[in-house]
């Protein structure tokens, strides 16, 4: 850890920055350092004591326990509430939009036409200390309608659409699990939760309840109830030190972990006067469904090409989610299309578009109020798919109970069913590039990469990754379609590889550190324990 180089004043006694970079003192001011310090030191106990929740859960999970309904919440699963009224700003959902928060992306997310933008602090922005406090001031520049950007050829002047034409914003901060480094609190790293959501809720939420725009968040990589009323009770101790209305603040969660699908009634009720939905977070759920079996022989996925939303375990849970929410008056999200157009290729650039319909006509007949791109170009082709099949601003009358029909043991055998499928070789040789490309770009400061034709992120990388360590540690081995024994000598291959495969790599998005990303993944895959997140080794070695 480098020197402290701030040293705040009595009323931010015990609070220190780690670096210091040109006009953070306009969004680190003694104020917003006092908040902060409050909100670390309220909760981060509670935070701790979840995270070694999920370290014992996960341990069990490890011994062979399955995941399941809970017993002592089916009160709350058998009761009749519902979540509080949405606000007008997020009755209709059917696009959004989700990205990093530089300049460029902000203003483009906010003029591209979608009904809400997810800006996102966590899994498509690698956090750096400049892309946080850069990513700070544009979304702030934003809600105050100020933020300009100029292409710095000077070919371009990008500047924000009047505000009732612009996306709604949602700010999603980094999840539970992860530090903030650069801020620490009587001696150690804050919350990056608490330092994302309370930057922004400081300088913002005020500005924002008075235009009737929340603030609203999307929460990840919640598992379980607790973490959500933890959540709740930040949010409430925001609103009465902003002197807001308690509830103004409102939050969609993604389920996005395996553990936390099957507590989708209590997280809504946790959150009840504040929480607007529920998203299918598809992407890290496949990554924690890895994570949650890394020691369960007979759950081992196919290559990630064949893990598609019509797998028994995926379709019962996008269903299961869309009941849970329509049931208790709240949006059922559905999840993010990856693909960006194929320049110079026509047909297969058709083809990948005709996936991406197909996707969205499953997520709209199947009963989700709105849906997640990745690319501004297919705004038009999932606003089209949603207009035609849902008539009005959501769905919320299909409540699905077909699927609630069957018994709590019926729905845990489709929620945990394993996925047929093979593995190829170019199923295996694109998780190794995937990963080593991802990282060297992450590690250089870019968290939104695209490879080949997908935009990926943390939680695609993170498939690609525990996938990896699965097949490798698998006790009887796992065989490619063409009985290759898949072992370390492998991946070796794969790697020393990978160099000549990327001979152009230095035009890559960090391309100087494809070695570094090398070395990191071999040790990642060969550690004897699955590292439950790639970005928190990785966090060390960025600034």
């Amino acid at each position: 850890m480098s020197a402290v180089l701030q040293d705040q004043d009595s009323l931010t006694r015990g609070v220190a920055t780690t670096r210091a970079l040109p006009g953070q003192e306009h969004l680190l001011t003694p104020a917003a350092l006092a908040f902060l310090t409050d909100l670390h030191r309220t909760f981060e106990p509670r935070r701790q004591q979840r995270l070694e929740a999920r370290r014992v859960r996960q341990a069990q999970f490890d011994a062979g326990t399955l995941p399941d309904f809970r017993e002592d919440t089916a009160p709350i699963r058998a009761g009749d509430w519902r979540v509080a009224q949405i606000p007008n700003a997020l009755l209709d959902r059917r696009v959004e939009i989700t990205g990093p928060t530089d300049p460029k992306m902000v203003i483009n997310a906010l003029n591209s036409g979608a009904n809400c933008y997810m800006a996102d602090f966590e899994d498509s922005t690698a956090p750096t200390w400049d892309n946080l406090l850069t990513g700070q001031r544009a979304l702030g520049k934003a809600v105050a309608g100020t933020l300009d950007w100029m292409a710095p050829d000077g070919s371009k002047h990008y500047v924000l659409k009047p505000f009732g034409e612009q996306a709604v914003l949602i700010v999603r901060p980094r999840g539970w699990h992860l530090d903030e480094k650069h801020v620490r609190v009587d001696g150690v790293p804050m919350s990056a939760s608490l330092f994302d959501l309370g930057v922004f809720a400081f300088h913002n939420a005020r500005a924002l309840a008075a235009k009737d725009r929340g603030p609203y968040f999307y929460l990840p990589k919640l598992q379980s109830m607790e973490e959500a009323a933890l959540w709740n009770d930040v949010l409430s101790h925001i609103e009465s030190a902003l002197g807001l209305p308690d509830g103004q603040m409102k939050v969609t969660v993604l389920i996005e972990t395996l553990p936390a699908v099957f507590e989708m009634d209590e997280i809504l009720h946790a959150l009840r006067t504040r929480i607007a939905g529920l998203n299918c977070g598809r992407w890290d759920y496949i990554f924690s469904y890895l994570k949650t079996f890394r020691r369960h022989r007979d759950r081992v996925l196919p290559e990630r090409a064949q893990v598609t939303m019509t797998q028994p375990f995926l379709k019962t849970y996008s269903e299961l989610l869309i009941h849970t929410c329509h049931k208790r008056g709240a949006h059922a999200m559905g999840g993010m299309a990856a693909q960006i157009p194929i320049s110079g290729d026509e047909s297969a650039n058709h083809r990948a578009m005709e996936r991406v319909r197909a996707d969205k006509v499953r997520e709209v007949g199947a009963g989700h109020d709105g849906t997640w791109v990745a690319h501004p170009a297919l705004i038009p082709l999932a606003r089209e798919v949603f207009d035609t099949w849902m008539l009005g601003a959501h769905q919320q009358v299909v409540l699905r109970n077909d699927v609630r029909a069957k018994s709590d043991a019926e729905l845990r055998e489709a929620l945990l069913k394993p996925s047929l499928g093979t593995i190829t070789r170019a199923g295996f040789e694109n998780n190794v590039e995937v990963c080593v490309r991802y990282l060297a770009a992450w590690l250089d400061g870019n968290g939104c990469v695209p490879i080949h034709w997908l935009m990926e992120d943390a939680a695609t990388a993170e498939i690609s990754r525990s996938q990896l360590w699965q097949w490798l540690h698998s006790d009887p081995p796992v065989f490619l379609d063409d009985g290759t024994p898949i072992d370390f000598t492998l991946l070796e291959r794969a790697l020393i590889g990978l160099p000549s495969k990327l001979a152009d790599r230095m035009q890559l998005p960090g391309g100087e550190r494809i070695n570094e990303a090398i070395e990191l993944l071999d040790s990642l895959t060969h550690a004897d324990t699955l590292e439950d997140f790639l970005t928190l080794p990785a966090y060390a070695r960025i600034d």
